[in-house]
């Protein structure tokens, strides 16, 4: 984790300040993940980043567990919630693999533009699998790279070698909707805004 926590720290102010690339595709993942969302819900955030996602859903759950391994993202986000006065969102540090909490804990999940950087990706699917209750959501939203020319399959691995880049996966939509229902969960809503984009899905606990 401390390298991709130093990553994240580096470029955190700089990724605050960079606008959404899609702002219509990101407000209809909003809006498909709310119709999902109910008062009572208690939701887990995973990779968090400055908040903007779980601030947004907050005023339609009780309460988000938000979570991400960069420091200064959450310095970011926690300065977010206290300027907007949102007090049913609480930030901390801690990789998927370390975080603590019960089997059938929440309602929901999320996880947007995380799995497709995990050294485990089934492990961490596997986990959140547990951590939601039966019937539970899983909102994922995971860039699918396995489809880009084979010249990225090289400048990526060295860049994160470098220590210029995070580690990425090369997933593609089968392999990730596969790995969905093998893990237990039933795809739900699946969409994808065009080629090359970013796989936006709500899958649901069996």
């Amino acid at each position: 984790m401390a390298q991709a926590s130093l990553f994240w720290d580096r470029h955190a102010k700089g990724y605050a300040k960079r606008p959404v690339s899609d702002q219509a595709t990101y407000e209809k993942k909003l809006k498909i993940t709310q119709d999902y969302l109910r008062p009572d819900m208690e939701v887990l955030e995973l990779g968090c980043g400055t908040g903007t996602t779980a601030l947004i859903h907050a005023p339609f759950v009780k309460h988000i567990r938000a979570v991400d391994i960069s420091e200064k993202m959450l310095e970011i986000a926690r300065g977010k919630a206290e300027s907007r006065d949102i007090e049913n969102v609480t930030f901390e540090r801690s990789s998927i693999e370390d975080l603590a909490a019960a089997d059938a804990t929440y309602d929901v999940v999320m996880t947007h533009s995380v799995l497709h950087l995990l050294k485990d990706k089934d492990a961490a699917v596997a986990k959140i699998h547990r951590l939601l209750k039966p019937g539970g959501v899983f909102v994922s939203s995971t860039a699918c790279l396995g489809e880009m020319m084979s010249l990225w399959r090289l400048v990526l691995p060295i860049g994160h070698f470098l220590g210029l880049l995070p580690l990425v996966r090369f997933l593609t939509v089968d392999e990730l909707v596969r790995d969905l229902t093998d893990a237990g969960f039933r795809i739900d809503h699946e969409w994808r805004p065009g080629k090359g984009k970013t796989l936006f899905a709500v899958a649901i606990k069996e």
